[in-house]
């Protein structure tokens, strides 16, 4: 996506845990492109790394917040470590990223944050449980994020691809496995082979470029043609089933 927007004459601040991987970005788009090393885990980087593009670009007009990490397993057999690194990476580490731009945009009285979730911060899938659960607290944030910067004239967009064709599922960790959750697993496992589920990453280009250039930008944005049908089927399926307990709910209310 990078390149994308350095090819149209836009400048970069591309962070990696090893700046080395960016070294081919940098010979090829020279000085409209800063490389920062960067580990979203650590609040203290997030910090500098901010500060250092701002100070050599002058202002940032755009984040897009990408850090992330897939955990296959099923929540039974999940560690501490492994809950605890997922939530960090995925939750925190966007937390921290987005603290630390608020200050440049708020001062900017401009500015456009992309917070890339997924369509599984919208429904679920088994095998994905804390994945699932930190997009979930990835759109809970975001959304109340949303509200609270308007009126610094900040817009706030989350971007919800459905599966990609990316690395995301060769370089995802993996629980220990059990034989418990073995037939789970393999319904999970062998839905992913089915035809047509894996979209074309350079697909997402134009999108996400027409996104930023938005003048109204959408608070969610969906990639794919995987994500709406199955996102509204679930909707509806909530929906429903509020409506089957509305009576009892209503009740509650104690009026």
């Amino acid at each position: 996506m990078g390149q994308a927007f350095l090819k149209r004459g836009d400048k970069v601040a591309a962070t990696a845990r090893d700046p080395g991987h960016l070294n081919d970005l940098a010979d090829k788009f020279g000085d409209a492109v800063l490389p920062i090393k960067l580990d979203v885990n650590n609040r203290e980087e997030c910090f500098r790394a901010v500060k250092h593009a701002k100070e050599h670009f002058g202002r940032i007009d755009v984040l897009i917040n990408n850090a992330g990490y897939g955990l296959f397993g099923a929540i039974e057999e999940t560690t501490e470590k492994e809950a605890r690194d997922q939530m960090g990476t995925n939750f925190f580490g966007l937390l921290w990223v987005t603290q630390a731009i608020l200050p440049v945009m708020r001062e900017q009285k401009s500015g456009h944050i992309v917070q890339v979730s997924s369509f599984l911060g919208l429904i679920t899938l088994p095998v994905l449980g804390l994945y699932n659960a930190s997009k979930f607290a990835v759109e809970g944030l975001t959304e109340t994020l949303a509200a609270e910067v308007a009126g610094f004239n900040i817009k706030i967009t989350l971007v919800e691809p459905n599966a990609y064709s990316t690395e995301w599922s060769g370089s995802a960790f993996r629980t220990i496995e059990t034989d418990t959750y073995a037939s789970v697993k393999k319904a999970f496992f062998d839905g992913l082979a089915s035809p047509g589920i894996w979209g074309k990453p350079e697909a997402t280009t134009d999108a996400i470029t027409m996104l930023i250039d938005s003048p109204n930008p959408p608070l969610r944005l969906l990639l794919g043609n995987r994500a709406y049908p199955l996102i509204k089927q679930n909707y509806e399926k909530r929906l429903a089933g509020f409506e089957e307990w509305k009576e009892i709910s209503d009740a509650a209310q104690g009026e």
